[in-house]
């Protein structure tokens, strides 16, 4: 690794206080890096006042100067979702930092109804892509700019779903929250559908971990597969809940309406993305990603989500629910 200290590697995090960020700040900060977050200051801007992190206040939609001299041993970038927002912060750092780290997502695959590794065709940025689409067509083309300024100093980190403490979309701590309330709990689909999904502060070490061992190339990270019905008894065991499960296959709940992937958290129920969460990931896996049980990242999740109080998103509410369950 480049060093620009004679005592602790330093890192530049593009973001850093909302959730991917957050997670791989607190883990750069245990790790002993010197901290430094561009971001505008809209998002908890105290977060880490008090732990000696170093925050630029700027808009890398328009403007990098704010960083102009400076080095770093690499930057993190949680949070480059535009190419033309990504090429400009290569642009801006150019040979400033030693390692640019992209993180990604699997959405960039140009075919989710099969089995995908890192060799998959990717998308385009083309006319006529659905919302999800362009997301992973722009996330696509942003990678390629990374991978064609810096090389082998280029780490490309595609995660699937992210979940853990801090998550912002509550698309899992629905459910520890949901069995905890009891009554007849609406379990989507098949219990044999798979679900995949990796917790943040794992992603985060994997993360570092592209810095501190010199980590290049494009990696898929994420988690193991595991049917949801697994999931869902996880659910019950990390909260103790007694509540009656009661299963409503696909097909009701998308004749009733519901919207693949948004309507019920967690659940798929859209063919062109069937394997989705079956996504290979042997090479993360030998290149050293360590993943936590899943009970681990239940029971985080559930104690974080108590003490926060009213989430920022419901997920299924109790009126759909009961409509949906009447539904069968």
């Amino acid at each position: 690794m480049q060093s620009t200290s004679a005592d602790r590697p330093s890192l530049l995090v593009l973001g850093g206080t909302r959730f991917v960020g957050r997670a791989v700040v607190e883990a750069a900060l245990a790790d002993g890096y010197r901290v430094t977050m561009f971001n505008r200051g809209l998002t908890d801007p105290g977060l880490f006042a008090d732990a000696g992190v170093e925050t630029v206040i700027g808009d890398r939609t328009e403007d990098l100067s704010a960083l102009d001299g400076r080095r770093w041993d690499a930057v993190i970038d949680v949070a480059g979702y535009l190419p033309e927002v990504v090429r400009r912060s290569v642009d801006a750092l150019g040979d400033r930092v030693g390692r640019y780290v992209f993180v990604s997502t699997i959405s960039v695959f140009a075919d989710l109804s099969t089995v995908q590794d890192e060799d998959g065709a990717v998308l385009e940025v083309v006319d006529g892509l659905s919302r999800i689409q362009l997301y992973g067509a722009n996330k696509a083309a942003c990678e390629r700019i990374v991978l064609d300024a810096y090389g082998e100093r280029a780490s490309i980190v595609r995660p699937g779903l992210i979940v853990g403490p801090h998550d912002p979309t509550d698309r899992f701590a629905y459910w520890p929250r949901r069995f905890r309330r009891g009554g007849r709990v609406l379990l989507p689909g098949d219990p044999a559908a798979p679900t995949q999904f990796i917790d943040v502060r794992d992603l985060a070490a994997w993360i570092l971990g592209c810095v501190a061992a010199e980590r290049a190339g494009v990696h898929i990270v994420t988690g193991r597969s595991m049917p949801i019905g697994e999931f869902f008894a996880a659910c019950q065991a990390a909260v103790g809940s007694d509540v009656e499960g009661v299963w409503v296959d696909t097909e009701t709940l998308l004749k009733e309406g519901v919207e693949p992937f948004m309507g019920v958290p967690l659940w798929n129920g859209d063919p062109e993305f069937a394997a989705a969460e079956r996504i290979d990931i042997s090479r993360a896996l030998a290149a050293g990603l360590t993943l936590r049980p899943p009970a681990e990242t239940l029971a985080d999740t559930a104690a974080w989500d108590a003490a926060r109080g009213v989430p920022e998103k419901e997920g299924l509410t109790p009126a759909e629910e009961e409509r949906l369950l009447n539904a069968r």
